[in-house]
């Protein structure tokens, strides 16, 4: 597939696409013209990629732990991707930690102004004097 199709079939813009490529995440291979192709499975790689993405991992770490999905079954990459797999777990653990630290802040601060917005409603409005 084209990169058109790709970007149309993963939500992920071309620009990002050819991004990916550049920082060697995602191969394609190119027509005489030059345009990039990709097979199916590429889908599957992008979303893999957008999920690293979005839990916070870089370009260059991405880049450092895909190994093991290409290349399962060998134990130096295995072994390589093992220290940086953990570090990002372990990271993804303390950001888990500090959401829910401020989750729970903000239910103590929506609890006070609940019972400030109540106070207020049960507080009669002044009557305009009649002229």
């Amino acid at each position: 597939m084209r990169i058109g199709e790709l970007s149309k079939r993963t939500g992920v813009s071309p620009r990002s696409l050819r991004y990916y490529e550049e920082q060697g995440l995602l191969t394609s291979s190119r027509s005489d013209v030059g345009q990039r192709h990709y097979p199916d499975a590429a889908v599957q790689r992008v979303s893999l990629i957008r999920q690293l993405f979005d839990a916070g991992m870089s370009s260059r770490v991405i880049a450092t732990v895909l190994p093991c999905v290409d290349l399962p079954d060998d134990l130096g990459v295995a072994d390589e991707t093992f220290t940086t797999m953990t570090r990002e777990r372990a990271r993804i653990d303390a950001d888990i930690a500090h959401l829910i630290e401020t989750r729970d802040a903000l239910d103590v601060l929506i609890r006070a102004n609940s019972r400030h917005r109540a106070e207020l409603s049960a507080v009669p409005e002044p009557v305009a004097p009649s002229a």
